[in-house]
């Protein structure tokens, strides 16, 4: 494959096995210390780690790091469909690679009681409830990316708007389904684990909330000169 091709791949895969790497294990941290970092220090590990990485991807891929943002982009034909199928794998296998190391390597306890941080739905949470509120969790993100990120009239603030959607969206929804709002973040602990439960949720509620919020801005509020991110 020519190298020029490769870099975009490699920064998806290397920015969502961080991204990864970091939400599971602020989790796994949380419940081998009696929640020691609590609800706020677990959605900080998740959006400010995001922040980071999108603003260090950025220029090379775009910085998507979730097929849910992929999918948006190519829905408003701000990417092909061969750099969608492309960047979605490297994000998925990128969601798998670091967890896949031996179990010893983290609390086994804490490991086995949060199923390697894979995103759970509350007990009174449904399957239709749960998708609902990933798809509006995810609406929020991803608007969040068309508005600091692909608009010509973004401010300059790198990854730092994404990961605050992120974080603020962790608090609310947090307790409800894991407000995964990222396929990838779902199926990586989720395969590794072998935990399935809710699985779709995880997949059809961001897809939706992605499919939206791409049209809501392709259609009304990306101004008539905005350019390719990817």
């Amino acid at each position: 494959m020519n190298p020029k091709a490769l870099r975009p791949l490699v920064a998806e895969f290397i920015g969502t096995a961080l991204f990864v790497f970091l939400g599971v294990g602020s989790i796994v941290v949380n419940a081998a210390s009696n929640n020691a970092l609590g609800a706020v220090g677990v959605a900080l590990a998740h959006g400010v780690g995001m922040a980071v990485l999108v603003t260090m991807t950025m220029s090379i891929s775009g910085g998507h790091l979730n097929p849910a943002v992929s999918v948006s982009l190519w829905l408003a034909q701000k990417i092909d469909g061969r750099t969608l199928g492309s960047y979605v794998g490297s994000q998925l296998l990128g969601a798998v690679d670091l967890l896949s190391q031996p179990e010893r390597d983290a609390p086994a306890m804490a490991g086995k009681v949060t199923s390697l941080g894979t995103p759970q739905l509350a007990g009174t949470i449904g399957l239709f409830e749960g998708i609902g509120i990933e798809a509006l969790l995810t609406f929020f993100l991803v608007s969040a990316v068309y508005g600091t990120a692909v608009s010509s009239q973004a401010p300059k603030v790198g990854g730092f708007g994404i990961g605050l959607a992120i974080f603020v969206c962790a608090l609310v929804g947090g307790a409800l389904t894991g407000a995964a709002m990222n396929p990838a973040r779902a199926f990586g602990p989720a395969l590794v684990a072998w935990e399935w439960h809710g699985q779709a949720v995880y997949w059809i509620g961001p897809l939706l909330g992605a499919t939206a919020a791409g049209a809501l801005w392709k259609f009304v509020l990306l101004p008539r000169d905005a350019t390719d991110i990817a």
